[in-house]
Formats: structure tokens, C-alpha cells, sequence
């Protein structure tokens, strides 16, 4: 939603009483006219409950009702927090907004701003430079079944209907009320959690419902903007847009990820594209009858009547037929797997009638379906996706232990970091093979070297990184590169560390200087080096500000490590949804970072439900390139500025606090992690069936053994949102108390990076909750344990007073009216959600009543939808 407040937002709110009221007569007519009145006296009870008395009479209320009509105060509650979601995404994409805040008409403000001090050539080349590679993930945030979203869609589609005023009102209405009782009459949930294989097929069907039409769309506009400012483009040498994926790749901590995973979902990515491609070209087909063509093209076309479709018929048939027994084999494996259809033959038999139709004076038809094509294959090959893969560095690091056991040159794991390099570099560049003949590796080695094998057997155009996890030394990249060289895969390959921790973070520019100090190593990667960022383990590790402070200090020496060896890099953020997470407004987000960080480009993760609600719809993904876009072009012609002494020595001095506050919290109390189990949900997140990979990277142990994303998700559902903003504050808070509110003052004003954190830090204080907050405490958590609790909340009141003094301002998200009113908005429904999980957490803990679990898991997402985030 944008944060412009001079928009009318009557025809959102227009909406959300017709989805509202729509829902409203489904519930009355299915539960009856006094559960629907109980429920509208829960709603205008919240709506009016501004004291802590009035919440509590409410929650009261809501604790003598049984748990089956608890389930379906939930379900309505919840079901109206989506509607008034899919009319506030779809208001965003409506032509009233779009006409200011659309891709093009984005992009080409943008354009017009630059170019007050930016000559057209260097807009021209920026242009052509543009890189944007989207990298979906699976990571278990996206609570909402596949056939809900469906449903979700076509209610968009029926409102964009009424908003065109030329179709018929009354059917559309009646659609509506079809739609939203088949919504009501529809389990929340899947029964089991989705495999790999299932959350691939769900990240298919978001490319062939949205993408595949938006990119072509976007590049569109893209033309369109250049001709409109007379910009020249040059060639370009990459496509504007890249779809990676880590669906079926990721297997850091997911044992359900293995290598015939790996494999079938490629083959499985090979037959969504061949399809998509075939309809493509059966279209186009169709439409070119027309026989004026080059001489050239009718020679080769043996003078066929119609010489195109004589030149296309033989390859829209080896497509089919690549379609087909790729079908045929998904279907039985007895089926032989057919050969690659490569990119890059497709498109030059497209460019070969391209360049006919333009040079018989026909370039309109070349440049439509044909264009658009041409463009799809670039950005998504014949592969549909680039699968990066990801391992954890210990895996490797057993994988080269055994295999030095079985040569008898000792204990791998043993040596210093000298040693291991030296023998990684000494036989990555040995002729002769490592692996002995008679090699039996353990089960999970076995399985890592297995993996190898299957990225040695892909074409390399349908590869994009190799992303090593929790990456600490060098040795980490020269393994993985060994094991490539050992099983006969592609030495190209981007071998990708991302550094996690603060540790990690801290020592990454040493790290890859002593792997780009080596002339062999540079020769390998053809200088050009992918360093992943990770944003949600440091800040879970060393909280927010000190994290997101890790982040920029590493990015800033990372590129002059880089520069200096003459070697190009691409930063690749590993980016959630959430603030915990690194999540911002795109725009933001990318224009906080370093000088020079977006020179190759962007790439960047789009995880969970993110994908739904920034590229789900084709409106929504081309806005999301459309914001990505004009940031990438601001960051890269008018790059941020570099950060003074003075605020770099304050900074410091922040994280340094921060770090140490939020450790005291979370690493030094001997009772917070019993204290965050009582106060949150996050031992009920696991029955939730939201992904594949498990929620612990291991059994037991504290903190640092939960993933990060259940971590957010469950201060998030108990509105204390903790991850966000624990250590930040109390860091300002002396800061300011140190005589430096001027120069954090001036901070906010003049540097982007340190604007973000308190533009975040804003977003994140305006949605907790104190009172719901302590109602989990009061009456989940041990009593001896309830004042670690009312502590938070202490210090949370205080940061709040804090960030309204450096942003001098008497109230939260006081430069975003409309962001703050609609978080009122939604809370009036998420609050009775939050209370009736209160009661739901207390009797589920008590007993194991089914009824009581699944009116949980409806809580949950509830509460989820009206945050707008999970994980």
C-alpha cells in the first residue's frame, strides 16, 4: 500500500464493506442469526475498547464462550482480515493508484528525475544494465492454502470488474457471494505438511498465473519509457529479469530435501516451461499466416505459402513432444527422460523471424507474441527456473573427511584453516580423480555427494548458485568447489557464501579477501563472485540495529575487497518479509544500502507469503519490478551518500549497545527462553502444516537452535514483535541521554540507511500491542516468570518515547496517516483474534480436544493476516 495520504481511499473502503457485508450474510445464513450477532457484538465491543478495562471485560466475555464457538468467532474474524486484505492489494493495483504509483508511470518519474543530472547516455546504460533476479523460496510463511489463493484471485478479478463499470453489477455480486461461501465452507489447512515437490508445483503456478505475463508486460514499459525520454539503449548483456528458486534445492536443515528431490523437481520446472512454451507458440503459429518474408527466410522455409509457420512448425512440435515425455516420465520414470531443449536454439529461431518480418517492413508483428516470447525464454529459459542449491558448511567439511580417512591422510576436521586450504586448492587443481574406487561415504555423506552428481548431470543454463550456509573461512567455498571438480560438475558454477551471524558478518571481507588473493581462484570464477547477506539469523543472533549496522559494514568492504582484486559482486540478499528479517519497503530497503551495492544488479529472496502479496497477481509483481527498478536506477546513478566519521563512530557505538542489550535479554537471563515458550505460541507453531522443513534445526536446545522465521512468527502473534526492536531502542535511548539527539537528528535526515531503521522501528512499535501482550503473560505465563515480561514491556514504552524524540514527532507513523489508520482498521478485528488465542493457548495446554486445536491454527492465521506477516 503506499503511503501517500492525499489518495482517496473511498473505493477501498467501499470494498471492504461489500466483502465485509458479503461475508456477514454467509455466516448468518450457516451458524444463524445469534452466533452472527455474538460476533458483531465481539466486533463494536473491540472497536470501542481503548482501555486496558475494556479489553480485559472483552476478553472475560470471550473466555466463557466453548471452544466450538470460539472456532467460528475465529473464522470470521479471520476470513474478514483476508477480504480486507485482497481490497487493499487490489486498491493498490487499481488504475487510480497505478496512474501514480505503477510501474511505468514509476519508473518514469524516476527517469525525469535523473535526468536533471544525469546524461541521457549514462540513463541509457543504466538501463541496459538493469538486473533483477528473484529468487522464490519455500521457507514455511505462507499459511494460506493453494485453493484459497485461487479463490482470493478471483475475488480480485471481480472487483477489478466492478471498478471498470461495464460489466454487470448484480452478477458480479452474486459471484462474490459464490466465492466467499465456497471460501467459508473450505478447511484452512491441508492435512499434511507440503512436500518440496508440492511447494515447487504452488511456486510454478505463481509464475504461469503472474509472471510470465508481467515480465513481458514490464519490459514493455521499460521500451515504452525509453522511447518517450529518446534513450538509446545499448545491447543488453543479461536479461532485465531472472527467476531463481530454491524450491527443491534448500536443504539446509530440511532432511526432506534430497538429491532425487533436486532432480525431479527440474525435471518437473522442465515441463511447466515446456508447456507454457508450447501455448506461447501455438499462438504465435496461429496468428503468422502471413507470407511476405526474405529471401533468406523462404529458402529455408523450402518456399513454403506461409514460410513462417513452415519455419516454426518443426520447432513448436519438438517442444510438444519435450513437453509430452517429460509428462510421460513424471507419470512413470520407465518413460525415458527426453534430451534439454536449450534457450538459446528456441530464441534464434524466433530472432531468425523476427528479423524477416522487420526487414520486409512488418516489425509490428515481430515485435508482439514473437518479442514477448523471445523475452520469456530470457528470463525464464527452458528450464522455467535457475535452481540454486544450499548446504550447510559442515556437510561438506564431513563429505572431504571421510574422503581424507579413506586416502589415510588423516582427520580433515582436525587441521587448521591453513592446512585445509592448502590441501583444497593443491587438488582442485590435481588431474587425477579424488574419490577412490571402492569410496562407501555414511548415509548423509553419501547423500551430499549425491547432490553433486545431480548438479554435474543438469545443464548448466538451468543452474544459478551453489549458496553455502552458515559460511565462516575460506576453506567453506574451496570444498564445495572440490566436490564440483570431484563429481564433474560445472567449476563455473557460482559458488555462493552467505555469512549469518555477527561473527560471520564481521569476518566475511577477510574471508573473501584470502580466497581472491589467489590467482587460480580468481581465474576460476571468472572474476565475478556471489556473496549472500543473510538478515534473519544475525539479527536473531545480535538483534535489529546491530544486525542491519553487520549487514551495511560488511557490503561496503566486501565491494572494495572486490575492487581491488578487479573482480565483479553481486550481493545477494537473503531477505524475509518480516523487519526481524530484513524485510522493508522495497524502495527503502535497496536505496539504505552501500554506494555501488546494486551495480550488478539485484538479487534478492522472495520468500513465503511475500511471494503471494508482491508477485501473486500480475498488477502486484509489475509494481514490485517497478519499484525494484527505480531503485536499482536512483541507488546506481545517484548513489547514496558515504557516512560521515562522526556517524560511523555513533553507530558503532549503537550496535555495540544494542548488541549487548538484546544478549542480555535473550543469551544472559537464564529464564527467557521458558518465559518465550509460556508467553508465545511457538511450541503450537509446529502442528501448523506450513512447509516442508522443520521449525528447529535441531532437537533441544535453546535459542539459537530455532529457525528464525517461528522465532519472529511467535512474538508477532503475541504483539510484543520482540526481534524487532529489542536493543534498538534502549541504544538510542542513551544515545540521546548522551547529548547526541542533533547529531541522530541529523542521521535521520541526511542518511538513508539510518532513516530506515527508524522508519522500521516506527512500522514495528505501531503495531504491538501492550495490553494484549500482557493478557498472554497474565495468563499463560508462571507467575514467577510474569516480570520478564512487564520488564519488556517497560523497556518497550520507553523505546516507543525514545524514537518519537529523535523523530520529533507526538505519535507513531506520524508521516504515514494512511499506514497507521490502517493498522487501527484491522486491529479491531485482530485484537478479538489475539484474545480468543489467549484462551484457545490455555486450553490446548490443558487438553488435546481436536475442535480446540484447529480453532488454534484459524487463531493463528488470523492473527497473521491482520499483522500482515508471518515469519
Amino acid at each position: 500500500m503506499t503511503n501517500n495520504a492525499l489518495l482517496d481511499t473511498s473505493p477501498l473502503r467501499q470494498n471492504v464493506r461489500l466483502l465485509g457485508d458479503t461475508l456477514g450474510d454467509v455466516i448468518r445464513s450457516t451458524v444463524g442469526e445469534e452466533l452472527y450477532q455474538t460476533i458483531e457484538s465481539i466486533r463494536q465491543a473491540s472497536k470501542s475498547a481503548t482501555e486496558r478495562e475494556q479489553t480485559t471485560a472483552l476478553f472475560n466475555a470471550l473466555q466463557r464462550l466453548d471452544s466450538e464457538q470460539l472456532l467460528l468467532i475465529s473464522r470470521g474474524f479471520a476470513q474478514f482480515l483476508n477480504l480486507a486484505n485482497i481490497a487493499d492489494q487490489h486498491f493498490t493495483t487499481s488504475k487510480s493508484v497505478s496512474d501514480h504509483f505503477g510501474a511505468y508511470n514509476r519508473i518514469s518519474s524516476t527517469i525525469e528525475d535523473l535526468s536533471q543530472s544525469v546524461s541521457k547516455a549514462s540513463l541509457a546504460e543504466a538501463i541496459a544494465n538493469l538486473h533483477i533476479d528473484l529468487v522464490l523460496t519455500a521457507h514455511p510463511t505462507e499459511i494460506t492454502r493453494r485453493t484459497l489463493i485461487h479463490k482470493h484471485g478471483e475475488i480480485h478479478d471481480c472487483l477489478s470488474d466492478l471498478e471498470s463499470g461495464l460489466a454487470d453489477e448484480a452478477r458480479i455480486q452474486s459471484r462474490l457471494a459464490d466465492l466467499i461461501a465456497q471460501i467459508w465452507h473450505t478447511e484452512e489447512f491441508l492435512e499434511q505438511r507440503p512436500t518440496p515437490i508440492d511447494e515447487a508445483r504452488w511456486s510454478f503456478a505463481v509464475i504461469e498465473n503472474s509472471l510470465w505475463n508481467a515480465i513481458p508486460e514490464f519490459m514493455r514499459d521499460l521500451d515504452a519509457i525509453a522511447r518517450k525520454f529518446d534513450l538509446q539503449l545499448p545491447p543488453r548483456t543479461k536479461p532485465v529479469v531472472r527467476l531463481s528458486s530454491w524450491i527443491g534445492g534448500d536443504r539446509d536443515g530440511n532432511p526432506n530435501v534430497t538429491a532425487k528431490v533436486t532432480r525431479r523437481v527440474m525435471i518437473i520446472s522442465r515441463w511447466q516451461a515446456a508447456d507454457l512454451i508450447n501455448r506461447d507458440l501455438e499462438a504465435i503459429y496461429e496468428e503468422l499466416s502471413v507470407t511476405r518474408a526474405t529471401d533468406d527466410l523462404r529458402a529455408e522455409a523450402a518456399d513454403a505459402r506461409e514460410p513462417y509457420r513452415a519455419i516454426l512448425k518443426p520447432l513448436r512440435d519438438s517442444v510438444r513432444r519435450q513437453r509430452d515425455e517429460l509428462g510421460a516420465y513424471i507419470q512413470d520414470s520407465v518413460n525415458p527422460l527426453p534430451p534439454v531443449l536449450f534457450t538459446a536454439d528456441i530464441i534464434a529461431t524466433l530472432e531468425k523471424c523476427r528479423n524477416s518480418l522487420s526487414e520486409v517492413g512488418l516489425s509490428a508483428i515481430g515485435d508482439g507474441k514473437l518479442l514477448d516470447l523471445v523475452r520469456r525464454l530470457e528470463s525464464f529459459g527452458a528450464h522455467l527456473v535457475t535452481l540454486d542449491v544450499r548446504q550447510e558448511s559442515t556437510r561438506h567439511s564431513d563429505v572431504i573427511n571421510e574422503i581424507t580417512t579413506a586416502l589415510g591422510l588423516g582427520d580433515y576436521t582436525s587441521w587448521s584453516e591453513e592446512d585445509k586450504q592448502a590441501f583444497l586448492k593443491a587438488e582442485i587443481t590435481n588431474p587425477r580423480p579424488l574419490l577412490p574406487l571402492d569410496f562407501a561415504a555414511s548415509e548423509p555423506c553419501q547423500e551430499v555427494i549425491d547432490t553433486f552428481r545431480v548438479i554435474a548431470d543438469t545443464p548448466r543454463e538451468a543452474l544459478g548458485c551453489y549458496v553455502i550456509s552458515m559460511a565462516a573461512e575460506p576453506s567453506d567455498v574451496l570444498a564445495v568447489q572440490l566436490l564440483l571438480k570431484a563429481t564433474g560438475g560445472p567449476l563455473d558454477l557460482p559458488v555462493s557464501p552467505l555469512f549469518e551471524t555477527l561473527d560471520d558478518l564481521d569476518g566475511a571481507p577477510s574471508t573473501l579477501d584470502a580466497l581472491l588473493s589467489d590467482a587460480e581462484f580468481r581465474s576460476r570464477i571468472d572474476h565475478s563472485m556471489v556473496v549472500m547477506i543473510g538478515y534473519s539469523d544475525s539479527a536473531k543472533d545480535a538483534g535489529m540495529l546491530s544486525a542491519g549496522w553487520a549487514q551495511y559494514r560488511a557490503q561496503e568492504a566486501l565491494l572494495n575487497i572486490c575492487r581491488s582484486h578487479n573482480v565483479s559482486l553481486q550481493l545477494f540478499h537473503g531477505r524475509g518479509g518480516t523487519i526481524g528479517r530484513g524485510g522493508a519497503p522495497a524502495h527503502q530497503a535497496l536505496l539504505s544500502q552501500p554506494p555501488g551495492s546494486l551495480e550488478q544488479g539485484l538479487r534478492v529472496t522472495e520468500q513465503g507469503e511475500m511471494i503471494r502479496v508482491k508477485l501473486g497477481l500480475k498488477p502486484l509483481a509489475s509494481n514490485t519490478l517497478g519499484q525494484y527498478t527505480s531503485a536499482i536506477l536512483r541507488g546506481n546513478l545517484t548513489p547514496p551518500p558515504i557516512p560521515k566519521p562522526e556517524w560511523r563512530e555513533l553507530m558503532n557505538a549503537l550496535a555495540d549497545q544494542a548488541c549487548a542489550d538484546y544478549r542480555s535479554w535473550v543469551r544472559d537471563n537464564p529464564n527467557f527462553v521458558e518465559f518465550f515458550r509460556q508467553a508465545t505460541p511457538e511450541p503450537e507453531l509446529a502442528s501448523l502444516p506450513l512447509g516442508s522443513r522443520p521449525a528447529r534445526r535441531r532437537t533441544g536446545g535453546g535459542i539459537e537452535t530455532l529457525r528464525a522465521i517461528p522465532w519472529i512468527f511467535a512474538w508477532s502473534q503475541s504483539r510484543l514483535v520482540l526481534p524487532a526492536w529489542l536493543g534498538a531502542g534502549s541504544a538510542l535511548s542513551a544515545a540521546v541521554q548522551n547529548g547526541k539527539l542533533a547529531e541522530l537528528r541529523e542521521m535521520r535526515d541526511q542518511w538513508p540507511f539510518f532513516a530506515s531503521r527508524l522508519s522500521m522501528l516506527d512500522m514495528v512499535y505501531a503495531k504491538s500491542d501492550l495490553v494484549i501482550n500482557s493478557l498472554y503473560d497474565d495468563t499463560l505465563v508462571r507467575e514467577d516468570l510474569r516480570s520478564l515480561g512487564r520488564d519488556l514491556r517497560q523497556q518497550l514504552g520507553a523505546d516507543i518515547e525514545s524514537l518519537m524524540e529523535i523523530l520529533d514527532v507526538d505519535t507513531l507513523m506520524a508521516s504515514d496517516p494512511w499506514g497507521l489508520e490502517s493498522i487501527g482498521l484491522r486491529n479491531v478485528y485482530t485484537a478479538p483474534l489475539n484474545l480468543v488465542q489467549i484462551e484457545l493457548l490455555r486450553r490446548v495446554r490443558e487438553s488435546e480436544s481436536e475442535s480446540v486445536q484447529r480453532a488454534l491454527m484459524v487463531s493463528i492465521a488470523g492473527v497473521a493476516a491482520g499483522m500482515r506477516n508471518t515469519g
